[in-house]
C-alpha cells in the first residue's frame, strides 16, 4: 500500500492522524515530531524512545521523506556552503548555508524557479516549476541541520531569500514561519526570521496583521519607477511609490526595521545619482539598506561594479543619514546566486 509520507505536518495534525488510524495517545505525536524535525530521523528505526512492535507498525502505514542532498559545494573560504535538494517528486531546490559572526544562517526557497521575472536573477530564468510546501522549506532547515551535526552546530536564523517570491505563497510560507517556531520543530524566535519580498503590496500588508515579528526585507534595486520597472517587471503592477509606503506601514505597525535590498549593477543603478534619489525615497523612515554588489549571471550579462563605486554609493547614503550596510561577498566561487546551481541540472 501507498505509506504517507509525515513529513511536514504538525502537531494537532498528527496527532489526530495517528488517533484516528492507530489509536496512539496523544504524546506520541510529539515523539515523533522531535525525532523527525529536532533529530533529523529519516526513518521509524531510530526512534529509540519508541518500541520496535510501535516502530515496526508506523513503518508499515508512514514513511518519513523530507529533502535529500543532490550536490553539496562548499566554498574554499569554509564559510558558505550550497545544497541542490529534492524532493519526493523530483523537484529540486537550492538552500544556501552561511557561517556568520552572529550565528548560523541558512537562505531558504520558497518556490521551485520564479515568475517574477527579476532583469539580475538567475532563478527565473527557467520559469516557475511550483510552489512549495510549507514541510518543503522546512525539509531544507532539516537537511542542513543533519549537515551541520558533525561540526556540533545548528541553524540560528534563517531568510526565506532563496529562489520564488515568498508573498507569492503565502500560506505554506507563514505555515512554515509558524512551524519552525515550535519547539518540537527548530524551536527558532520569530526575530530571527526573515522575509523578503520583490513588493507585493497586498502580501506586506496581510503580514503586518500576522502579529508575528519576523524581519521584512524588501528588494527595491532603483529609486525611479522607470528603472525599476526595467529591472524588475513586478514593479509595473506594484510601483515603487506603493512598495515603500507599504514599507513604512510595516515598520510602523510593528516596530520592526524595515530592510531595503539593493543589487547594484555596474553602469545601470550605481550612479552617485540613483544614491541621493534613494536616499530621499527613505527619508523618515524606519529602514536600513542592504548594498549588494551583483552575483554576476553570465545569461544576464550584468556585471559588478568596482569597489570604488560601491564605496561611493554607501558614503552618499550615510551622509544623507540612511543607516546602510554592505553585504559581504560569500559564496561566489561556489555560484551562490540564486538558482545558478540549480540551473546546471536542468530541475
Amino acid at each position: 500500500m501507498n505509506r504517507m509520507n509525515l513529513f511536514g505536518m504538525g502537531e494537532g495534525e498528527l496527532r489526530d492522524e495517528i488517533a484516528a488510524s492507530m489509536g496512539l495517545p496523544r504524546f506520541r505525536a510529539r515523539q515523533i515530531l522531535e525525532w523527525m524535525y529536532r533529530r533529523g530521523a529519516e526513518s521509524f528505526d531510530g526512534m529509540t524512545s519508541l518500541s520496535k512492535e510501535l516502530r515496526a507498525a508506523l513503518s508499515e502505514r508512514y514513511e518519513i521523506f523530507g529533502a535529500r542532498v543532490i550536490e553539496r559545494l562548499d566554498s574554499a573560504d569554509g564559510l558558505t556552503a550550497k545544497f541542490l535538494l529534492g524532493f519526493s517528486d523530483g523537484t529540486a531546490v537550492e538552500t544556501v548555508l552561511m557561517r556568520q559572526p552572529y550565528g548560523t544562517s541558512i537562505c531558504v526557497s520558497s518556490q521551485a524557479g520564479c515568475a517574477m521575472g527579476c532583469a539580475f536573477c538567475a532563478s527565473t530564468l527557467k520559469g516557475l516549476s511550483r510552489d512549495l510546501t510549507s514541510g518543503e522549506m522546512l525539509a531544507q532547515a532539516v537537511a542542513v541541520n543533519r549537515e551541520l551535526a558533525a561540526e556540533s552546530r545548528k541553524v540560528d536564523h534563517l531568510v526565506v531569500m532563496g529562489s520564488g517570491e515568498p508573498l507569492a505563497n503565502y500560506d505554506n510560507v507563514i505555515g512554515f514561519l509558524r512551524l519552525a517556531h515550535e519547539k518540537y520543530a527548530l524551536g527558532m524566535s520569530f526575530r530571527s526570521m526573515t522575509v523578503s519580498t520583490c513588493g507585493i503590496v497586498p502580501g506586506i500588508d496581510r503580514l503586518m496583521e500576522e502579529g508575528i515579528p519576523v524581519t521584512l526585507s524588501i528588494s527595491l534595486h532603483a529609486p525611479t519607477d522607470e528603472l525599476r520597472s526595467r529591472l524588475m517587471p513586478i514593479n509595473r503592477k506594484h510601483s515603487l511609490q506603493g512598495v515603500v509606503e507599504a514599507g513604512r506601514r510595516y515598520g510602523e505597525r510593528t516596530g520592526r526595521r524595515v530592510t531595503y535590498e539593493y543589487t547594484l549593477i555596474d553602469g545601470v543603478n550605481d550612479s552617485a545619482e540613483h544614491a541621493r534619489e534613494l536616499s530621499r525615497l527613505l527619508a523618515g523612515q524606519l529602514a536600513s539598506v542592504n548594498l549588494i554588489p551583483v552575483n554576476p549571471v553570465p545569461e544576464r550579462g550584468l556585471m559588478r561594479p568596482s569597489p570604488e563605486r560601491v564605496r561611493r554609493f554607501e558614503d552618499i547614503l550615510r551622509r544623507h543619514g540612511r543607516a546602510v550596510t554592505v553585504r559581504r561577498e560569500m559564496g561566489a566561487d561556489i555560484g551562490a546566486a540564486c538558482g545558478q546551481l540549480r540551473n546546471r541540472y536542468s530541475y
